[in-house]
């Protein structure tokens, strides 16, 4: 979650909702290199993860692409992008239930933060890419290092997510699946366990929530 989408749930008829996430996820296994527009460059590290309880420290660099390679090294990332960090946060999570999710994020100075994430935790490491499709803006996430090749596609809004367009790149649903949650694949990367899940996939075949109203698919072209 961004600082502005902080920003604009401190006030208004959402006011209520703050200090809470409304999101939908999917698994994707090909996002359009159309599409791939306003991308951040993300290193975030996990001090707490567990049962749904998590501790961050968010680092953040905007128009910067990570390498999405499956060596890629948090150390590295941060040593060579250190004075282009231009957001850092902590964030308290509590357990998702049913794509929500308690959140509250603080800001931080970036250099205390850059320090504070090659210090300690579990890292992650991916580029956001932010695009606008149907009514949704869309956040893509494009994992590198153990997570690699994952890449995880949401909609969040200031309320829950009802009546959803999903853009026809996403494949499964993944929005209560505990497996793919940043703090889980801190702990457990994609990488380990990758090759289980695509024949998880083959033999259920993909699945969509349909108890927020009716979805439709939405072409990317």
């Amino acid at each position: 979650m961004s600082d502005l989408d902080n920003a604009g749930r401190d006030a208004g008829p959402d006011a209520g909702y703050r200090d809470f996430e409304f999101e939908r996820r999917f698994f994707v296994r090909d996002f359009p290199r159309a599409l791939r527009d306003a991308p951040a460059l993300i290193v975030q590290s996990y001090f707490v993860a567990d049962d749904g309880y998590a501790l961050r420290v968010r680092v953040q660099a905007s128009d910067v692409e990570s390498p999405q390679e499956p060596g890629t090294d948090a150390e590295s990332i941060l040593r060579e992008h250190a004075s282009e960090i231009d957001f850092a946060a902590v964030t308290v999570k509590g357990p998702a239930v049913g794509g929500t999710r308690y959140e509250a994020e603080r800001p931080l100075d970036p250099s205390i933060a850059v320090e504070l994430v090659r210090r300690g935790g579990h890292p992650v490491v991916k580029t956001r890419y932010a695009a606008w499709l149907g009514a949704d803006g869309w956040s893509i996430d494009v994992f590198g290092g153990a997570n690699h090749p994952l890449i995880i596609a949401e909609c969040e809004r200031s309320r829950p997510v009802t009546s959803l367009q999903i853009p026809d790149f996403c494949v499964t649903e993944i929005t209560d699946d505990a497996r793919f949650s940043n703090d889980s694949l801190a702990m457990r990367p994609y990488g380990s366990w990758s090759a289980a899940f695509d024949t998880e996939l083959a033999a259920q075949g993909p699945h969509f929530r349909q108890d927020f109203g009716p979805n439709s698919r939405l072409s990317t072209g």
